[in-house]
Order: structure tokens, then sequence, then C-alpha cells
């Protein structure tokens, strides 16, 4: 890991939790913007096809507490 990105990632974590979340979505667009084509039509099927799990009642849906209650326990 170069020396700024560990920089850049000590400093994201004294960010609050909204903080990090935005930095993270604007980061994943960005690499978004440059992803190859193919990639992109690729995740757009697989949306479309967890959409079609969700509307047809197939997916469990796990509320965002709980996501980041597990995500917090995994990192300690």
């Amino acid at each position: 890991m170069s020396a700024l990105l560990v920089e850049l990632s000590r400093k994201a974590q004294t960010l609050t939790v909204e903080e990090r979340a935005q930095l993270a979505q604007e980061l994943l667009e960005s690499v978004e913007r440059d992803s190859d084509p193919e990639v992109q039509v690729a995740w757009e099927a697989e949306i479309a096809s967890r959409i079609s799990r969700y509307e047809r009642g197939e997916a469990e849906l796990i509320p965002a507490e709980e996501v980041f209650a597990a995500a917090r326990r995994l990192t300690k």
C-alpha cells in the first residue's frame, strides 16, 4: 500500500459514519465511470435481477442497522 493510500485511509477513519459512507459512494462512482462497458452491462443485469427477486418477494431483506452492527463486530 502506498504511503498516500495509508495516510488517506487513516484520515478517513476519523470521519463520521455518514461521512465515510458518502466518501465510499463517491469513490465507487468514480470507479464506475472508469469501468469497462461490459462490466457495467453485467452490473446492470445483476441489479435488474435483484430488483426482480425483491419484487417477487424472493429476496431476504436485512435492515441496514443489522448489517452495520455485524460489520462493526467483524472489524473489532
